[in-house]
C-alpha cells in the first residue's frame, strides 16, 4: 500500500505542471495589465511600461512559465502577490481554513440528508416518498448554487431575519452557506445512493438473509448498505473536490474570505502568482481526496487490497 501511495504521490507532479501551465496560459491571453492594476487608470505609459520591466512581465511566456516552474518545484515558491507584495503561500494558509470548513460541512449536510433519502428511496421504490425525492432530487442538481444562494438569504435573512447573510465564524453563519453549496451534492448522493442500493438489495444473497429471519433493519443497514458503499464513497470524494472549487460563488455570495473569494479577486486583479495558487491548491486537494477515498475502499471490501500491493 504505501508503494502505492508514493506512486499516486508522484502522479501529482505531472498534474501540477499541467494545471499550471494551461492556467498560466489563459491569463496570458485574458484581457488586461497587472501593471496598469497596480497603478491605477492615472498612471503613465512610461509609468507602467516601468512596472512591467521590473516585474519581468515583458520577458517572453514560455521564459516566465519556466522561471515560476523552478521557483515552485525546487523551492516549493508560488512567488509574491502582485497586489499584496505577500507571499502567495501565506495568503492562501491564511484562508484555506475557510474553505475547508465550507467544504467539509457543506459534505456532513450531503451525507446527513443524502444517503437516508437514498436509503429510503430505494427500500421504498415507487412509493410517494421516491417520487417526491426524485423530483427534490432533480431540482437540486438543476438549480445553480449562486441562485439558490441569494434565495436562501433573501427568505432566511431579509424576509424573515432568522439567519446572517454573511461571514463565517459562527454557527449561525455557517448554516446557509452550508445548504447552498451542499444542496447539489445531496441530490447526487440521494440518486447514486438509490441506484447502488436497488442493485444490491436484488441480490440472491439479500433474499437469503431475508430467509433466515434476520430484521429489515439489520438486512438493509449491514448486509445491503455494506456491499453499496464502493460507488457511493466515490461520489462523497468526487463531491468533496467538486465542493472545494464550487465554494468560488458560495465565498463571493456570503462574504467569506476563503480561498474561493481570494481567487475571485485576484482574476479581476491579473494577480497571475496568487491566481496558481489558488488553482493549484484545489488541485491538489482534489487529488489527496481521492487518494484518501482509493485508499478506503480496502476498509469497506477487503478483495481491493490486492490491488494496493
Amino acid at each position: 500500500m504505501i508503494k502505492y501511495v508514493i506512486k499516486r504521490i508522484l502522479l501529482l507532479i505531472p498534474v501540477i505542471i499541467g494545471v499550471s501551465f494551461i492556467v498560466f496560459g489563459l491569463l496570458e491571453l485574458s484581457p488586461g495589465d497587472p501593471a496598469r492594476n497596480i497603478l491605477g487608470t492615472n498612471a503613465s505609459p512610461q509609468e507602467v511600461e516601468a512596472l512591467r520591466e521590473e516585474m519581468g512581465l515583458n520577458d517572453p511566456f514560455l521564459v516566465r512559465y519556466g522561471r515560476f516552474l523552478s521557483d515552485l518545484v525546487l523551492h516549493g515558491d508560488l512567488g509574491d502577490s502582485y497586489i499584496s507584495k505577500t507571499p502567495v503561500v501565506d495568503e492562501i494558509a491564511g484562508r484555506a481554513g475557510y474553505t475547508f470548513k465550507l467544504a467539509v460541512l457543506a459534505t456532513a449536510v450531503a451525507i446527513l440528508v443524502g444517503i437516508p433519502s437514498g436509503i429510503i428511496s430505494a427500500v421504498k421504490q415507487y412509493s410517494l416518498f421516491d417520487n417526491i425525492t426524485t423530483i427534490l432530487a432533480l431540482l437540486g442538481i438543476c438549480m445553480p448554487v449562486f441562485w439558490l444562494g441569494l434565495l436562501l438569504i433573501l427568505l432566511f435573512s431579509v424576509n424573515l431575519g432568522w439567519l446572517p447573510s454573511s461571514g463565517f465564524d459562527t454557527l449561525e453563519q455557517m448554516i446557509l452557506p452550508s445548504l447552498a453549496l451542499g444542496a447539489q451534492s445531496i441530490s447526487v448522493l440521494t440518486r447514486m445512493t438509490r441506484s447502488s442500493m436497488l442493485e444490491v438489495i436484488r441480490q440472491d444473497y439479500i433474499r437469503t438473509v431475508r430467509a433466515k429471519g434476520q430484521k429489515e433493519k439489520v438486512v438493509v443497514l449491514r448486509h445491503a448498505l455494506g456491499n453499496a458503499l464502493i460507488p457511493i464513497l466515490t461520489t462523497i470524494g468526487t463531491q468533496f473536490g467538486q465542493l472545494l472549487g464550487g465554494a468560488v460563488m458560495t465565498e463571493v455570495i456570503f462574504s467569506i474570505p476563503g480561498v474561493g473569494r481570494l481567487m475571485v479577486d485576484s482574476i479581476k486583479m491579473r494577480d497571475t502568482p496568487m491566481v496558481l495558487g489558488c488553482i493549484l491548491f484545489v488541485a491538489v486537494a482534489f487529488a489527496i481526496v481521492n487518494l484518501i477515498v482509493d485508499l478506503l475502499y480496502s476498509f469497506v471490501d477487503p478483495r481491493i487490497k490486492s490491488q494496493f500491493q
